[in-house]
């Protein structure tokens, strides 16, 4: 099963209407995100708790890395540029961290807040290589912006 980018958008909308703690919003998308498309393993955010630090936030699957710095790994990447990391093949990203063996591919989205400062990653691993296009990119960035830049 694949996701339904027009529903998912939809649902995520009325679960979260004028909702603003950001936990809440975080661990209700996870959920709907992670249950909707069968591709997605692991999903999850890592949230900027510090300088340079992404810290574990609300998530669904296996356990996930408990920090991470802006320097290491596709999430770190996608922190420290604001920009999307589509990773076809997690072997080939240099300085990936092996969170979970089973990865072989890694869709990474920064997530802004109303200032346009990175507050989270949005981050969707599969155990599938190749597995994300940019279509599934610009629609979760769609999503994501919709829950927190408004």
């Amino acid at each position: 099963m694949r996701a339904d980018y027009a529903t998912l958008a939809k649902t995520i909308a009325s679960l979260t209407e004028g909702e603003t703690d950001t936990v809440a919003l975080m661990a209700t998308m996870t959920c709907e995100i992670h249950h909707s498309d069968d591709r997605f393993d692991w999903t999850g955010f890592y949230r900027v708790t510090a300088p340079e630090l992404l810290k574990i936030g609300p998530y669904q699957g296996g356990h996930g890395c408990l920090t991470i710095p802006f320097s290491r790994g596709v999430c770190g990447a996608a922190a420290r540029t604001g920009q999307v990391q589509l990773v076809p093949d997690v072997e080939a990203f240099e300085g990936h961290i092996a969170c979970a063996s089973s990865t072989r591919s890694e869709l990474v989205l920064p997530v802004f807040d109303r200032d346009g400062t990175v507050i989270a990653v949005f981050d969707i691993d599969s155990n599938q290589p190749d597995a994300f296009d940019q279509n599934d990119a610009n629609m979760l960035t769609e999503i994501l912006a919709q829950a927190f830049a408004t």
